[in-house]
């Protein structure tokens, strides 16, 4: 039986890929429980900590919800999201790339908008941080939730 490809056939409004690896890589990139994602949580419930993954009834489906706390957590990867030390644009499409992580930051900013809204806190880590690291700075706010909030990155 033949394998079918999509490659060469982009979906409306996409450019098509360099080749058939990148579309391939591209496909197997995960939007959901990254790695950086689950050595957080790993940590996070090894220090007793529970909470909801990817929380469909909020604004962006945060990564890590803390409910009764009301603090949303994000790990944002770095090529995505724009890191200010990772973050990079590919050198094939490099127009519709800009427009498209432009867009993505501009989304985080609306979804921590309508968060804050809500009442909730909103914090972003990026893939490259230690977990550990960033476990602690979540346990401190799940902890003191009334401290003052700081506004997200």
């Amino acid at each position: 039986m033949a394998m079918i490809s999509n490659f060469g056939r982009p979906r409306a409004g996409q450019p098509a890929p360099l080749n058939e690896t990148v579309s391939n890589q591209m496909k197997r990139m995960r939007r959901a429980s990254t790695k950086p994602e689950l050595l957080v949580r790993r940590e996070l419930h090894r220090r007793g900590l529970r909470f909801r993954i990817n929380h469909p009834a909020l604004p962006g489906r945060p990564d890590i919800a803390f409910t009764r706390a009301r603090i949303a957590i994000f790990i944002d990867g770095c090529f995505w999201h724009q890191c200010p030390q990772h973050g990079m644009l590919p050198k094939n499409n490099r127009e519709w790339w800009q427009e498209k992580l432009r867009r993505n930051v501009e989304r985080d900013r609306e979804k921590d908008a309508a968060l804050l809204a809500l009442g909730w806190q909103v914090r972003h880590f990026w893939e490259h941080e230690d977990p550990a690291d960033v476990a602690e700075v979540i346990e401190q706010a799940w902890r003191h939730p009334h401290e003052p909030r700081q506004p997200p990155s």
